[in-house]
């Protein structure tokens, strides 16, 4: 099936690796271009390269939390490809812990980069779409089931889902799409984290698969070929809802 992604042209955040990088490498194999982002410069640049390089894709350092990153996002879309379709808004996970016991501190800082952040350049790129446009959060399954020692996410993924659902209503007129995606067990740093943190990997990773019907973690093409789907044209009448990709982990209806 074509996605009718040729030459339409994305911004996504954190994306020099994992879920986000995943899914710039599905866009571009469909024929997109895209505009990287990420905290590390050397890391973006070297994603960037392996996407094609400045034809297909470049790099731009720089972190969630500064309110002028939208902006320049959207303008280095439009002066190095001379368009913009649409954003996939992908934060790294928040720090680990229960609501009551992480700080005040990691609290705010969080929702400076997870929450605020991704609003903020939901928003702004929204402002800059035309019809046929789309928005992805990259949310976590946190958003429908709260996730033992993960209390900052438990918190904050809920009202990002809100946030799309609200933007999709907001920006539908405009034929402007908002999907808010809910990986699940996804083999990623950040999984291998989770699990490194309880103390017997190896353990932890196979009680994780033991719970999703699949009976394995997801891989980030796997992923990242959903976040593409969603992003393109062949999704127009998709917007205002959540999707797990999580191999059937998420029991409710």
């Amino acid at each position: 099936m074509d996605l009718g992604l040729t030459n339409r042209v994305y911004v996504l955040t954190g994306a020099s690796r994992g879920l986000g990088y995943a899914t710039a490498e599905a866009l571009v194999s469909s024929g997109a271009r895209v505009v990287l982002t990420a905290r590390d410069a050397v890391a973006v640049t070297s994603a960037a390269d392996r996407l094609g390089g400045p034809a297909h894709a470049v790099g731009v350092a720089a972190d969630l939390s500064d309110p002028g990153l939208p902006e320049r996002l959207t303008a280095t879309a439009h002066d190095t490809f001379g368009r913009l379709d649409g954003a996939l808004v992908s934060v790294g996970g928040p720090p680990l812990g229960s609501a009551a016991t992480v700080t005040d501190e990691q609290w705010r800082s969080s929702f400076e980069t997870i929450f605020l952040g991704t609003v903020r350049m939901a928003r702004t790129v929204a402002a800059t779409l035309t019809d046929g446009g789309a928005i992805g959060l990259v949310l976590s399954a946190s958003a429908r089931e709260p996730l033992v020692g993960l209390g900052i996410s438990n918190g904050l993924r809920p009202g990002l889902a809100g946030v799309a659902k609200d933007m999709a209503a907001e920006y539908g007129p405009r034929g402007v799409r908002v999907v808010g995606l809910l990986p699940g067990r996804i083999l990623t740093d950040r999984n291998a984290q989770l699990f490194a943190a309880s103390g017997d990997p190896e353990q932890a990773r196979a009680a994780a698969e033991a719970e999703i019907p699949l009976r394995r973690l997801g891989a980030p093409a796997e992923f990242g070929r959903v976040a593409a789907f969603v992003l393109s044209p062949a999704a127009s009448y998709l917007t205002g809802i959540t999707l797990p990709v999580d191999g059937g982990a998420l029991r409710g209806l």
